[in-house]
């Protein structure tokens, strides 16, 4: 029988591009599988027409089977959020004795609990199936509702509550922006500037202080406008220097432009290794002096991060 794994956890690379595929498309998922994602969301939610639905499940199990042992993609789905009424019936026709998938992206999160929830239907569902418990991951969007906006600052102290087996399953936290103007009923995001309004960088800035917090994946949201490449080139910029480590992605065409920013250059390996080196002759120093610059721990931290240590 199995049993609950202490040590499951995130890959050491972090995943840089996750890219969505309508559950429902064969032809946008053969393209997906080639495009050089790091890992692909078969999407059951939003892309996918109620009438559809039964239709894309067979679809994505037969999808996860052909390829979820891939050395080159992750496969992730997206089922429906908790509050749906679907969830389950997602949850059931992916995880399997044949196939499974390295992840569940679970939508419009609006408390702490719901995670804690979906991570027992998954131990659930997992030792039906004969699968290690704790094998599969969970990438929650945060920001989709004013209530999971709202108590993401409570994330923390719940956290701290729930078992291990439960918190060490969270791989990481995105925030997702066109279902919080719905939910908050504004009129846009972005201001005359083209810069995101209040409301919106309070959802940007609070998954990613949340994902830090927690020690899991903070994952950018999607940039919508397909034919703006410098536009995304700006935006990943941003992401990058603000401490995301990744960004969900609705296009091939844009995985590359993600994989590069989110891939550290060889001159930032290159200083991060000469950085850990330096700290490894001197074990007992709290700061060293490195090319006539102060060097202390959290920069030792940061070039761990790099090196993927």
């Amino acid at each position: 029988m199995p049993v609950w794994r202490r040590d499951v956890r995130l890959p050491e690379r972090s995943l840089r591009s996750f890219l969505f595929v309508p559950g429902d498309s064969e032809r946008k998922q053969a393209k997906a599988i080639v495009s050089g994602a790091d890992a692909l969301i078969l999407d059951l939610e939003d892309s996918v027409a109620d009438a559809q639905l039964p239709a894309a499940r067979a679809r994505v199990a037969a999808m996860l089977r052909t390829h979820s042992n891939s050395p080159h993609v992750q496969l992730w789905v997206r089922v429906n959020a908790v509050s749906s009424g679907l969830l389950l019936q997602d949850l059931v026709a992916v995880l399997g004795d044949q196939a499974s998938p390295a992840g569940i992206v679970l939508p419009k999160v609006n408390r702490a609990a719901e995670i804690e929830e979906v991570a027992y239907y998954l131990a659930a569902l997992e030792a039906a199936c004969g699968l290690t418990i704790g094998v599969t991951r969970l990438l929650a969007i945060t920001t989709e509702t004013a209530e999971g906006l709202l108590s993401l600052s409570q994330y923390p102290a719940q956290f701290r509550a729930m078992p291990r087996a439960v918190t060490q399953r969270v791989a990481g936290f995105s925030w997702g922006s066109e279902d919080l103007q719905t939910s908050l009923g504004t009129r846009g995001k972005f201001d005359a500037q083209g810069v995101l309004t209040y409301p919106f960088q309070m959802a940007r800035s609070m998954c990613q202080a949340s994902a830090a917090a927690l020690g899991v994946q903070p994952i950018d949201t999607v940039y919508v406008n397909l034919r703006d490449a410098s536009g995304l080139e700006r935006e990943l910029a941003a992401a990058r220097r603000d401490g995301f480590t990744g960004k969900l992605v609705i296009h091939p065409d844009q995985v590359s432009a993600v994989n590069q920013t989110f891939t550290p250059t060889e001159a930032e390996r290159e200083r991060a290794s000469r950085i850990v080196a330096a700290f490894k002759a001197a074990p007992e120093a709290g700061v060293i002096n490195l090319d006539g610059q102060m060097i202390d721990r959290p920069h030792l931290v940061q070039a761990r991060r790099i090196l993927g240590e």
